[in-house]
């Protein structure tokens, strides 16, 4: 058997992301319905070729951040597949030695529609990422590493069909090698296979494997309750989910996440922010400390929620995945449920501020020189009753007790 040096392993969901520059594009946000018609020339600028999916944004920021990291997705053998593989080459030729080829099968592509200003919109194949099962892993070089994270299973019809059986395997295997688990999700589109799939089964299936369970508010609102998040994103508008989201709506998510078997939850609120909760059960936090360097004191019955960083945004493409790498790496280092909330938003920061999903990561010491310089943070939502913890820059929960 291959032990692996890496601290962590990045696998699930690979693309070739496409990204127009818009930026010469007057009122491009305001103007969506004039200019996506039929026949209409705009002219824009040139175009960003870079890798997209979990598997590189992640990945990618992580090894920017310094750690050791594996990538593990699936391409096919043709020209989109070959570009990614030097893509991931450029960074560092030992990423791209995992990668999983399909011969005969057509890559993952994606053109993002990221306008300066708004939030992104997506033109995308599925490719080679609807056919990666379980026994695509190759487990046997992952034996060492200490994080397994895998990433948008709702774009990989494989991960979620059987009511996420697949999915569930392969992170139990994970979890008997004694890495922890983490896993993130996408949006599925509410008219695709994945928009009716019975996501709370496969929830309660999967995360009794997961130790870190880390998607966005929007993503989880739609799997657990569908119908409020449809009246949300009704009234939301422009604004998004987040602006509406309230701390108890928040405590009543996370309540179910960690009731079905997850550990940490952190639920991503885009501009307003990353809310944490994590359980009460000092076994199910000992096994994660078996994995990592982490204080389960600390980690224990925690609630909080950070703001994000002021930055001027050039894109929003791969914030969160990056904002994923961010609370990863403060995790291989052994950090504080604040230091890692403080570390995730930073990171993520950093990625909005370049067109591409992870150019604009620096590595960990200059992240956390920029962090200590004071850094100003963003507005966030009320919350009543939550208190302001000035000496760690984010709001504590009432009901917040670490054990002592």
């Amino acid at each position: 058997m291959t032990e692996t040096r890496a601290d962590i392993v990045v696998a699930g969901h690979i693309c070739l992301d496409i990204i127009p520059s818009l930026a010469g594009v007057a009122n491009v946000a305001g103007r969506g319905g004039e200019i996506f018609l039929p026949g209409k020339l705009i002219k824009v600028g040139p175009a960003v070729i870079s890798t997209g999916g979990a598997v590189p944004n992640t990945g990618l920021a992580l090894h920017r951040l310094g750690l050791a990291t594996q990538l593990m997705g699936k391409l096919g053998d043709d020209l989109l597949g070959r570009a990614v593989l030097d893509i991931l080459k450029s960074h560092d030729a030992a990423l791209a030695s995992n990668m999983i080829i399909a011969p005969g099968e057509k890559t993952s592509y994606t053109v993002v529609i990221s306008p300066p200003g708004a939030d992104r919109m997506f033109l995308h194949c599925p490719g080679t990422n609807d056919t990666f099962a379980a026994a695509d892993m190759p487990f046997d070089r992952i034996n060492g590493a200490r994080i397994f994270h895998f990433g948008y299973p709702p774009l990989m019809h494989s991960m979620y069909a059987d009511a996420g059986l697949g999915l569930a395997r392969m992170l139990h295997q994970a979890n008997q090698l004694g890495l922890a688990v983490s896993l993130d999700m996408s949006l599925p589109d509410p008219d695709s296979d994945a928009g009716h799939a019975n996501w709370q089964t496969i929830l309660a299936r999967v995360l009794p494997q997961v130790d870190f369970f880390l998607p966005s508010l929007d993503e989880t609102l739609m799997m657990l309750d569908p119908d409020a998040f449809a009246s949300m994103e009704s009234a939301g508008g422009a604004a998004g989910l987040a602006s509406q989201a309230e701390a108890p709506m928040l405590r009543q998510l996370s309540d179910r996440l960690l009731d079905m078997g997850a550990a940490v939850v952190g639920l991503k609120l885009g501009d307003k922010g990353l809310y944490l909760r994590t359980t009460s059960d000092t076994a199910r936090l000992a096994a994660i400390k078996g994995r990592l360097a982490l204080n389960a004191s600390q980690w224990q019955r925690r609630e909080l929620l950070i703001p994000c960083f002021k930055v001027d945004a050039v894109g929003t493409t791969g914030a969160g995945d990056c904002t994923i790498a961010g609370f990863l790496a403060a995790l291989l280092h052994g950090s504080s449920p604040e230091q890692a909330l403080r570390t995730a938003v930073a990171v993520g920061a950093c990625s909005v501020e370049r067109a591409d999903a992870n150019s604009g990561v620096p590595p960990w010491d200059i992240l956390q020189q920029r962090i200590a310089a004071g850094w100003p943070q963003q507005p966030t939502l009320p919350l009543p009753a939550w208190q302001w913890n000035e000496a760690e820059h984010l709001w504590t929960s009432p009901d917040d007790a670490p054990a002592a």
